[in-house]
């Protein structure tokens, strides 16, 4: 019906074969050549680095996980009171003006981190009740804090019905603002309130069984800080007054118990067991003082040698923290 001209005007088009075109793998790229004056691709050296960077993160991530999998196998704690309490830097104060002799090498004491835990933490899990605050855990891990770079964080297990007291939640201070970096700390402490009968602390939790009882975990913690006494008799000593302190005052001891310690409290000189201040002094002084607030007893009633003890203890400075729960 009708006659059209041609509108290419006769132009020949090459119409392609197939729908999409790659360029050939197996043929050396253009850019693959090394460089003319002999330096290295800059595609190459930035994957390179670029590796560098996931490798640093991975072995970041691993300690983190390291850290977790000790909570988890404690087993897992539901609340963490880092999320509740605004963050802050504080460093381990210098350890001259303590009268401890401060231990150096904690590979010596704990072992050596192993290949294969490249970056993980050295970390003390502690499960306690918060019916029964740990006064003399809570006391050495201030000491810890000067000695060491210290990790610490509190969480809450569900098996806790009641709310735990906030004071109890920053027991351990304010977090510290460098925690998202586990490799940057030497010792990790981490404090789970759970519903336990007693305290109960893993330090390797793949490789060793719980400790447990306070004056246990206190012994254990001690010995991070300052060597035990080498003299038999010294080292018996430190531990009858531990024992005398834990069992005759911390599970429950009342007013007599709590004066009959007193009076044997006054017998001795300036500390327990020779002339620097041991475990046996802390543990007599936290468990005097809860004791004293549990039973109702006036401290400013007990004989002057008593007093007299308990302020040179106060003179440490190393209490301050454990005075604010006994409020």
């Amino acid at each position: 019906m009708y006659q059209v001209k041609p509108v290419c005007g006769g132009i020949r088009a090459d119409l392609p074969s197939c729908m999409y075109k790659l360029t050939n793998i197996h043929q050396p790229a253009a850019t693959a050549q090394p460089c003319q004056n002999g330096e290295a691709d800059p595609a190459i050296l930035a994957l390179e680095t670029r590796q560098d960077d996931i490798m640093r993160k991975l072995y970041e991530l691993k300690a983190a996980v390291e850290g977790l999998a000790k909570t988890v196998a404690t087993p897992d704690a539901d609340l963490d009171s880092c999320s509740l309490a605004p963050h802050a830097s504080h460093a381990p104060s210098s350890s001259s003006s303590s009268p401890f002799r401060f231990t150096e090498d904690l590979d010596a004491l704990l072992g050596k981190v192993g290949d294969n835990d490249m970056g993980a933490l050295r970390d003390i899990v502690i499960n306690a009740n918060p019916t029964q605050p740990p006064l003399m855990v809570l006391a050495l891990h201030a000491l810890l804090c000067q000695r060491y770079r210290m990790l610490s964080t509190v969480h809450v297990h569900s098996s806790c019905t009641p709310v735990v007291p906030p004071r109890l939640l920053t027991c351990l201070g304010p977090p510290h603002r460098d925690s998202f970096d586990r490799k940057r700390f030497q010792l990790g402490f981490t404090l789970i309130w759970k519903d336990v009968p007693q305290l109960q602390m893993k330090f390797s939790v793949q490789n060793m069984c719980a400790i447990e009882g306070e004056a246990s975990v206190a012994r254990f913690l001690y010995r991070l800080l300052a060597p035990y006494p080498s003299d038999a008799g010294t080292a018996t000593l430190v531990d009858s007054w531990v024992d005398t302190a834990f069992w005759r005052l911390a599970q429950g001891g009342g007013a007599k118990e709590h004066h009959a310690l007193a009076a044997a409290l006054g017998s001795h000189g300036a500390w327990l067991c020779g002339p620097e201040p041991t475990l046996a002094d802390i543990a007599c002084y936290c468990c005097t003082m809860q004791s004293a607030r549990q039973s109702k007893v006036d401290m400013s009633a007990s004989p002057a040698n008593v007093q007299g003890w308990l302020k040179a203890c106060d003179n440490l400075g190393h209490f301050d923290g454990i005075k604010l729960l006994l409020q």
